[in-house]
């Protein structure tokens, strides 16, 4: 940090220790022509996302920049300029996996309190780390359940991620896991009826996402009550961790499978994310992944080590949870940062800032002629907007005006042909809402009704 003397004679004492005069002295040797005897114009103060949104429209004056209305698992936030300053320092960013607790006491830190914000954020009393990301989770917490329940019939909503089911249903193949799939009635939810119709005593497990695929939240304790009357266990899947700043943390859950890429982490063209497994503490030695613990050593220090490692590394491959050989933990870190750095109460701004966003963006969407928010249930940041001409078109037409708008929901649901999902953040501005429903509303009025 540059020192500035504080007095005419702390002054006069510094030129003197380097031999001039005088300030001016000092300068001499730079030519009067190219010297500025006024104060910068430079703008300011700013906060930290002015100064980001400044070098962005500055960026945006070389290259054309498009509006994003995209989310189906993949947000785009804010993230604070110290979470990369951080994560890249050498120290993590050449960190293995932490096998010697006396040289890598930083990442099992880390870790621990990676671990410690995830049970926070969820409700959970246990959290691995990590797995390779939202998908996998997924899978991992079914075979979990499966291992608990000694049952092998899983029954999973429709409204969960569609790529995430696509991925059980690969490692279901393997593991000979019997899947079936769950409705979603007109509130966009799971349809808690048929639930109730399918649960038996061969159930081992029922996965639900909240917020779901169409953005929509879930009462996962009424979920959670059905479940336990069969005793089954409830799998919550979260893939905008950003919803649990405002809604309540699924503690009905006996396990969560998060995606952690919300929480700081670039949408990077699809990775690498971060993985999350929470979970109850009876169900630890059950869980894949491994734990970082805090303890003390003979001297009394504070100390971390890995406390459960029960993949088949470690030990006998019949007794291994799973067979996870990657660290994430410095996606994790970077997760880890992005929650400090916010804390309790920047989360929840920074949830409130998504949900009015969104619900703003919903409200005035629907106001165009033959448009509506297809679903009625309460909803986070995501919402499936139908409209009066196919999606296709209204998509091209939008992205002719730098606008990227939203995921053609008939690629996933072929019932719902003319919808899409749209996704909101603290990202977008007023002006960029206003500009997306003006769009929209051009588009819808020139577009042929229903064709492409």
């Amino acid at each position: 940090m540059r020192y500035l003397p504080k007095s005419d004679a702390e002054r006069k004492a510094m030129l003197a220790r380097i031999g001039c005069s005088s300030v001016e002295e000092l300068f001499a040797a730079i030519p009067d022509t190219i010297r500025l005897r006024r104060p910068l114009a430079i703008p300011g103060p700013l906060s930290e996302p002015e100064i980001v949104d400044l070098f962005q429209t500055r960026a945006s004056e070389n290259a054309s920049a498009y509006l994003r209305f995209l989310g189906g698992g993949v947000y785009s936030h804010f993230r604070p300029v110290v979470v990369d300053a951080l994560a890249s320092r050498g120290e993590f960013f050449t960190a293995y996996t932490p096998y010697q607790p006396e040289i890598s006491q930083g990442t099992l830190q880390a870790i621990f309190e990676f671990q410690t914000l995830i049970c926070q954020l969820t409700g959970q009393e246990i959290a691995n780390a990590s797995l390779y990301d939202g998908s996998t989770a997924l899978p991992e917490s079914v075979i979990m359940a499966v291992r608990i329940s000694d049952r092998t019939r899983v029954l999973v909503a429709r409204s969960v991620h569609p790529e995430y089911r696509q991925v059980l249903a690969t490692y279901a193949g393997a593991q000979g896991l019997q899947i079936e799939e769950l409705p979603y009635t007109a509130t966009g939810q799971v349809d808690r009826e048929a639930l109730a119709g399918q649960l038996d005593d061969r159930t081992a497990a029922v996965a639900v996402q909240s917020p779901n695929f169409f953005g929509c939240a879930e009462d996962v304790a009424a979920l959670s009550r059905l479940c336990h009357e069969h005793n089954a266990l409830l799998i919550c899947v979260i893939n905008e961790p950003v919803s649990l700043g405002l809604l309540q943390p699924p503690v009905e859950a006996d396990i969560v499978a998060l995606e952690g890429q919300g929480l700081g982490l670039p949408p990077s063209y699809g990775g690498p994310y971060v993985g999350v497994l929470a979970t109850k503490e009876r169900f630890v030695r059950t869980m894949p992944g491994r734990l970082a613990g805090q303890t003390t050593d003979s001297q009394g220090w504070r100390g971390f080590v890995l406390t459960l490692a029960t993949r088949e590394q470690h030990i006998r491959r019949e007794k291994a949870t799973s067979n996870i050989c990657t660290n994430q933990a410095l996606c994790a870190l970077m997760t880890t940062i992005f929650m400090s750095v916010y804390g309790k109460q920047g989360m929840r701004a920074l949830a409130e800032q998504n949900l009015a966003k969104a619900h703003y963006a919903a409200h005035e969407l629907a106001k165009v002629p033959g448009a509506r928010v297809r679903f009625t249930a309460p909803f986070f940041n995501e919402f499936a907007l139908e409209v009066p001409c196919a999606v296709a078109t209204l998509q091209r037409r939008l992205a002719e005006q730098k606008i990227l708008g939203g995921i053609a929901l008939e690629h996933f649901y072929p019932e719902l042909k003319q919808s899409l999902l749209l996704c909101v953040t603290e990202t977008h501005a007023r002006a960029d809402l206003d500009r997306l429903v003006a769009a929209v509303r051009s588009a819808c009025a020139e577009a042929p009704r229903g064709k492409a």
